[in-house]
Formats: C-alpha cells, sequence, structure tokens
C-alpha cells in the first residue's frame, strides 16, 4: 500500500511538473528549425539563428543593457539585502512587521502598479531612458528575495556567537567579517542569484523606463513577438531559459553547501 501511494505521488508530481515545463522547453527545439517560422515540431536542425541572434547590433546591444543591469541590481540588491536582513534578524523594535512588510512588498504587489509608479516618480527624477534608472527599479523588484534568504541563513547561525567574537575583543566590522558573513555567504549567494534572474527576465517595468539605447532583451523579444516572430525569438528564449536554469541550480548548491 506505502509503494502505491508513493508511486501514485511520484507520478503527480511528475506529470505537474511536466505541465508547466512543457511550454517553455517546447521552444528550445523550435530555436533549432530551418524554416523561417517557428514550427513544431521543428523542420531540420540548424545553429543560424543563434548565430544571427549573436551576430545581430540590436541583440548585442540588448545582451550588453541586460548583462549590465543585472549584475549591477544584483550587486546593489544584495548589499541592501543583506544589511536590511542582518538588521531586523538582530534587532527588536517596534514596527518591525511594518519594515518586514514593505521590503517584501515588491513580491507581492503587481508589476504593472510598480511599473506606473516607478515611472512617475523616475521621470521627474530625470532616471527615465537611462540604465540607472532600470538598476534602480530592478533593484527594488530583487530587494525581497535577498531579505528572505539571508534571513533564512541567519536563522540557522548559532546567536552566541557574535557575543562571544566581541567579549574577546573582536571589533563589530572584524565580527562581521570573519564570523557572520562566512555563515551567511550561502545565503548571501543564493539571494543574489535570484536577484540577476528578477532583473534579467524582467520586462513589464523595462518597457516603461527603457528606450530604443537602453532596452533589454526581454524587451526585445517581447517587440519581435509583437511584429516579426522568427526562430531567431526562440533561440533567444532558450538562452535565457539556459542562464535562468542555471542561476536556480546555483542557488539550490548553495543551499546545500549552507547545509
Amino acid at each position: 500500500m506505502d509503494r502505491l501511494r508513493r508511486a501514485l505521488f511520484w507520478l503527480i508530481v511528475g506529470l505537474t511538473a511536466l505541465f508547466l515545463l512543457l511550454p517553455t522547453l517546447i521552444i528550445v527545439p523550435m530555436s533549432f528549425t530551418t524554416t523561417t517560422t517557428l514550427e513544431f515540431p521543428p523542420v531540420g536542425f540548424t545553429l543560424d539563428w543563434y548565430g544571427k541572434v549573436i551576430g545581430a547590433a540590436d541583440w548585442q546591444s540588448a545582451l550588453i543593457n541586460s548583462l549590465v543591469v543585472a549584475i549591477a541590481a544584483a550587486a546593489l540588491a544584495t548589499v541592501v539585502g543583506t544589511a536590511a536582513a542582518l538588521a531586523l534578524h538582530a534587532h527588536r523594535f517596534r514596527g518591525k512587521t511594518v519594515v518586514m512588510g514593505l521590503l517584501l512588498s515588491p513580491m507581492v504587489t503587481p508589476v504593472i502598479v510598480l511599473a506606473v509608479g516607478m515611472y512617475m516618480v523616475f521621470s521627474g527624477w530625470g532616471l527615465v531612458a537611462t540604465r540607472l534608472g532600470l538598476v534602480l527599479a530592478h533593484t527594488v523588484l530583487a530587494i525581497p528575495f535577498v531579505v528572505v534568504s539571508v534571513l533564512a541563513s541567519a536563522g540557522m547561525v548559532n546567536p552566541s556567537l557574535v557575543p562571544a567574537s566581541l567579549g574577546l575583543g573582536a571589533s563589530r566590522w572584524f565580527t562581521f567579517k570573519r564570523v557572520t558573513l562566512p555563515l551567511i555567504m550561502p545565503g548571501v549567494l543564493s539571494g543574489a542569484v535570484f536577484a540577476f534572474i528578477t532583473s534579467w527576465d524582467e520586462v513589464v517595468i523595462a518597457l516603461f523606463l527603457a528606450d530604443v539605447q537602453t532596452r533589454t532583451v526581454p524587451i526585445m523579444i517581447w517587440n519581435q513577438v509583437r511584429t516579426n516572430l522568427d526562430p531567431a525569438t526562440a533561440a533567444v528564449a532558450a538562452i535565457l531559459i539556459l542562464l535562468s536554469a542555471l542561476g536556480v541550480l546555483l542557488s539550490y548548491k548553495f543551499r546545500d553547501v549552507r547545509s
């Protein structure tokens, strides 16, 4: 009976995973077709569409913009999110729940609402159509993922280690650098990976804040879908899927190291 229940459980899990992943993964074989239109099953096999993407100036510009914005947003979100998570973990104060809710609110607020709000604010600051504006906007989206990840890591640290280090004469900075940071590093790295993925895949806010010079890869895909959908778009989508999958695998690797 137990074997039957276990087999039924994994069957349901497998079918659910297939239902969720199949619409995403089906785009990968379509990117190798030899035809000029998207077809499934694909006709023939070629890497020409990947070469077209790599060699096109507009795709190169979008890729550079995406990488610069994602790396900068991930770095900034990691620093701010880690500091916020450690402060929330170490201190008890009135309004702590409110602060936590504000930090995590971008995860539950509709992206279109954030996009409109950021456009209204950033337009007054002159940050629309700039990389800096995209970096700041994506940082806001990414901070919650870092906060959650670092809080989980900080909760597994022995609370007596920091007082012991301070009691032995170490400074707070030395204690953070040599005691706290190494212990929470898997959570920090995991949060940084999710922050990068959040920025890398984001399109709604980018549509509001970017122009032709600062458009990212998701914006290029969106424009291609609306105007000229061809296998080159599928090739870019396959690259995005690969990078996102690698990011998720890295985050799980960091969590395994922590455990």
